[in-house]
């Protein structure tokens, strides 16, 4: 028996396939079957059930796997006190981040942090918040980013990362330069929102109490999940649609002139790193926080005049 039996029994439960669990770890079909009926035969236990489709656990199997969880655990906890007292800043991490912030921090923040943490393995997935909750309970994730607040944040650890404008994107825009908007002269007849579920679109509804816009013909059902999208419609059919500040930096010349502020107080949203309980890879959770706050610290508008601002609740 190994810490790698261990592994591919966990995959193997997870995946309920024997091929994509092989691909998980990185090996052969021929090779995982191999070692977990080498394990299966050892302890003289049937963990599997392999005529049926998906891949059933057998009951031995399940309180089986719940001890392996638990050696992997420990062995993972082992390795994370021992880099902590070497010093050495290592390790696996698996992090889930709203789509409306991965496409902005990933190239930029979260590879530079990175670039200079050679020795630290990133997994990283984009998912909804509410993905992103359920998979931080479960152990799928170590930590995530999100926009905040958000129901139930008392089960889970919050740290901040920053604080960003909302802003408005508008075909109409090139001729107002240097103008601002209040939420009363918008039409909403003319407004691109995400589906439902994002965030982002919960934001731009509380800040105009806008609903779907009527430019789309009427025999479209159009469901926008991400903001490249809505860029794409405000510029090919027209329109507005809303932007975070961390958008506009990857926006050409021509399109950075549709953009417009609202009015003081001007509307921000708050993204914090969340996880559900400390664990081994908080020295690396803390640095990527620190990290990602210190290179935004003199971007953002809201650093420059914190009191021009107020908090749009993301629900």
């Amino acid at each position: 028996m190994n810490i790698q039996q261990l592994e591919y029994l966990i995959a193997v439960d997870k995946y309920k396939h024997f091929g994509k669990a092989a691909m998980s770890c990185f090996i052969t079909q021929p090779t995982l079957s191999a070692m977990i009926q080498k394990f299966e035969d050892e302890l003289d236990v049937k963990i599997f059930d392999r005529t049926t489709h998906p891949i059933r656990t057998t009951d031995i199997g399940i309180q089986i796997i719940e001890e392996a969880t638990k050696v992997i655990d420990a062995i993972n906890e082992l390795k994370g006190k021992a880099n902590l007292l070497n010093n050495v800043l290592a390790g696996r991490l698996n992090l889930g981040i709203i789509p409306t912030v991965s496409n902005f921090i990933l190239p930029v923040q979260i590879f530079e942090f990175l670039k200079n943490n050679t020795k630290i393995e990133l997994n990283v997935k984009e998912m909804t918040t509410e993905n992103i909750i359920k998979s931080l309970k479960s152990g799928e994730l170590d930590a995530g980013i999100i926009a905040t607040p958000f129901d139930g944040a008392n089960d889970f650890y919050h740290d901040f990362l920053f604080n960003e404008e909302l802003m408005l994107y508008s075909s109409d825009q090139e001729s107002k330069k240097d103008s601002f908007v209040v939420p009363e002269e918008i039409n909403s007849d003319k407004v691109w929102l995400l589906e439902e579920g994002n965030c982002l679109r919960s934001q731009f509804e509380n800040i105009c109490h806008l609903k779907e816009n009527s430019l789309k013909p009427k025999n479209l059902e159009f469901l926008a999940s991400n903001i490249n999208t809505l860029i794409t419609m405000v510029d090919k059919v027209g329109g507005i649609t809303i932007l975070p500040e961390l958008a506009i930096p990857q926006l050409s010349e021509q399109q950075k002139g549709k953009i417009a502020r609202f009015r003081k107080p001007f509307p921000y949203r708050e993204i914090t790193l969340i996880y559900y309980k400390p664990t081994y890879k908080q020295k690396i959770l803390d640095e990527m926080t620190s990290s990602i706050k210190k290179s935004l610290a003199d971007t953002l508008n809201y650093n420059r005049n914190p009191e021009d601002f107020v908090s749009v609740k993301p629900q």
